[in-house]
């Protein structure tokens, strides 16, 4: 069961700094990835987490000449890094956490060819010997800052 985490519409505050969002949205990626590996493994886990989060996204933006543009992230995402072994240990304490929302991105996801076999392929592995690519944590900002330390940004 995932858990539900998100802004309430009285929190989304456009106009406030990042940084004053209740809660704090990070994505940590597998530092030895090659660069398109890593960007498709930030952007996958990224997608599964903002499907999922209220009030995550912005409200559209309209241009001068009407064109109109998705909402981004309004309370900001950090993209960091970490070592394969660093980012099990990420996603299970972020898994523990409470208050925490958490999607990854199994190496299964970039090794197989079809969605079928990502599911089986993770259906017949035991949840410690996954190895992931990226994992995407919102959650309140000093229990994500616990989780994810000091890390580098990617």
């Amino acid at each position: 069961m995932t858990k539900t985490v998100g802004f309430l519409p009285h929190e989304v505050d456009t106009g406030a700094p990042t940084r004053s969002a209740r809660l704090k949205w990070v994505v940590v990626v597998q530092e030895s990835l090659p660069a398109g590996i890593a960007a498709n493994a930030a952007i996958c886990a990224a997608a599964a987490t903002a499907d999922r989060v209220d009030g995550l996204l912005g409200p559209e933006a309209v241009d001068a000449d009407g064109t109109v543009h998705p909402g981004l992230p309004w309370a900001g995402c950090s993209v960091l890094r970490a070592s394969g072994e660093q980012l099990a240990a990420i996603r299970a304490k972020a898994d523990t956490a409470e208050d925490v929302f958490v999607a990854d991105m199994p190496a299964a996801a970039q090794l197989t060819r079809m969605y079928d076999e990502y599911l089986r392929a993770v259906a017949d592995t035991e949840s410690d010997a996954l190895p992931y690519y990226a994992v995407s944590i919102v959650g309140p900002r000093n229990r994500v800052d616990r989780i994810v330390g000091k890390l580098a940004l990617l």
